[in-house]
C-alpha cells in the first residue's frame, strides 16, 4: 500500500510543490510531501509556479523547499520524480530505493515533465497541465477517484 508519497524535482520550488499539492487534493488519505535533488532549502515556491497554481485553484502557500535525503526516501512508500536524471540520482544515492521510484509522468506521453524554472508563463502552464494529468492518473491507479480540474 502506498500511504506516503514523496514528489521529487530539482530545486523543490516549481514542479514538485505543484505535484505535491495536486496529489494531496486528489488523495486526501495519503501523506504527500516533496523535496528537491538540489533543494533550495528554506525557499518558498517559485513566484511563477505560485501564480499559475493559484489560477488553477491550487495554493502553494506555506511551501518550504528542502533537499532530498536518504531518510526522506526511506520513509516514503512511493517516490515520484520528474525526469530520468532524477532516477539516476536516486540510484546512485540509495540503490535499494530505486525500486519504489517512478516517473511522475509515467502514464503520459512524453513521460518527462520539463523544468519550467526561469522560463515563460506558457512553460509553467504546460507543466501545470502535465502535472495535473499525471496526478489524475496516479489518483485513479492508487484507488481514489480523480477530481475534475
Amino acid at each position: 500500500m502506498f500511504n506516503s508519497i514523496l514528489v521529487v524535482c530539482t530545486g523543490n520550488i516549481c514542479r514538485s510543490p505543484i505535484g505535491e499539492r495536486l496529489l494531496r487534493q486528489l488523495l486526501p488519505g495519503k501523506l504527500v510531501s516533496s523535496a528537491g535533488i538540489w533543494g533550495q532549502e528554506g525557499s518558498p515556491a517559485d513566484q511563477d509556479a505560485q501564480v499559475v497554481a493559484l489560477r488553477h485553484g491550487i495554493s502553494l502557500d506555506g511551501h518550504v523547499a528542502r533537499k532530498l535525503t536518504r531518510s526522506l526516501m526511506q520513509k516514503s512508500d512511493l517516490i515520484l520524480v520528474m525526469e530520468p536524471e532524477h532516477l539516476h540520482f536516486i540510484s546512485a544515492m540509495a540503490p535499494e530505493i530505486r525500486g519504489k521510484s517512478l516517473l511522475f509522468g509515467q502514464w503520459l506521453d512524453p513521460q518527462i515533465i520539463p523544468d519550467p524554472y526561469r522560463k515563460s508563463h506558457e512553460a509553467f502552464e504546460y507543466v501545470f497541465g502535465q502535472l495535473g494529468k499525471a496526478s489524475q492518473e496516479w489518483a485513479r491507479r492508487l484507488g481514489q477517484k480523480g477530481m475534475k480540474h
